[in-house]
């Protein structure tokens, strides 16, 4: 058991994380709907303890979404006027207020159900808004390492405390944001608040496939056998990421917005923290001198599908008025 402990959760962060690059943008984006960090560690659990145990320790990590929205919403606004290390100590009280909230709860699928809606609704209206979209860096292999371990770390201090802890605080511990920490901090060093913003903002995607996961596992684990349970929850999760995914993209295209397309295989990882899964070729925004922002392929890897293309070139910046003003003036002065 200790050695599943120690790599079922670092061989799915190796193998998701690096799916992009081996076998191209489609199974990548099917396996982003995939809790790769607490869908092990809640398997592991129903091993140790039972499918009573797990369905309960799920409950609570569909829950969780709220303690994690917590940590984003402290973090994004004390960020913004902090260092990155008050930032961190506010997130984690935050998060810690939120989940000892939750484990006071009832355990049911109502509550955890409103529990999530109220979080994802939080984030949505009250997190901070930044327009600043940094490059995205390719994900190295001392970066892969040290997430393989932070993951390895944190299923076995869980699976082995959750005798003494119980099925409410592993259920909540199984969703611990550690990677989202990783990855808040060291963007916020490297790239300042605004990336860091940005980034958390994006995270709200990805809390519907995780909520799909849970719920599954929480009606399903009591009645069948675990093996099939996780079965279910893992297609239904990346169906749930399918269509989110699919609904986002039909949003941008009719607002006329940009969207972002980070690279996968740095992307990926956050997933644990419910991070916005796009995946294909890793692209940014540069600002020209005229104000007109035009999108660079930084890296092709592999080729978007037909669909996928056709609606990648509808997400241009669009200038705002005054700068198509200026801009028309400038053309009539230039032929005149």
């Amino acid at each position: 058991m200790l050695a599943l402990k120690l790599t079922l959760v670092p061989f799915f962060l190796l193998v998701v994380s690096m799916s992009g690059k081996w076998w191209g943008p489609t199974i990548a984006g099917w396996l982003a709907g995939l809790p790769f960090v607490a869908g092990p560690i809640l398997f592991l659990l129903v091993l140790a303890h039972g499918p009573v145990f797990g369905a309960h320790a799920a409950t609570l990590s569909l829950s969780a979404i709220l303690a994690s929205e917590a940590f984003n919403f402290a973090y994004a606004w004390t960020c913004r006027s902090r260092s990155w290390s008050i930032a961190l100590t506010a997130g984690l009280i935050s998060w810690l207020v939120a989940a000892i909230a939750l484990a006071s709860m009832p355990a049911s699928p109502a509550w955890a159900i409103a529990a999530a809606l109220i979080a994802v609704a939080f984030g949505q209206t009250f997190l901070p808004r930044s327009n600043a979209i940094a490059r995205v860096a390719p994900l190295s292999r001392n970066d892969l390492t040290g997430r393989m371990i932070a993951g390895a770390a944190l299923t076995v201090a869980v699976t082995t405390l959750s005798s003494a802890l119980g099925p409410k605080w592993s259920g909540l511990l199984a969703v611990f944001p550690l990677l989202g920490i990783v990855l808040s901090v060291s963007s916020h060093r490297a790239h300042g608040p605004d990336f860091v913003v940005s980034l958390l903002r994006g995270m709200v995607l990805g809390r519907f496939s995780f909520a799909a996961f849970c719920l599954c596992l929480i009606f399903t684990l009591p009645r069948q056998a675990a093996s099939l349970a996780f079965i279910e929850a893992a297609v239904l999760a990346m169906a749930v990421q399918w269509t989110t995914k699919r609904l986002a993209h039909a949003q941008h295209a009719r607002t006329g917005e940009a969207l972002t397309v980070p690279d996968a295989v740095t992307m990926f990882p956050l997933l644990a923290a419910g991070l916005d899964p796009w995946i294909g070729p890793r692209l940014a925004f540069n600002q020209q001198e005229s104000g007109v922002a035009t999108m660079n392929v930084l890296e092709q890897k592999h080729g978007f599908d037909g669909r996928s293309d056709r609606i990648g070139r509808k997400f241009v910046v669009r200038e705002d008025s005054k700068t198509q003003a200026a801009n028309a003036i400038a053309s009539g002065s230039a032929r005149s």
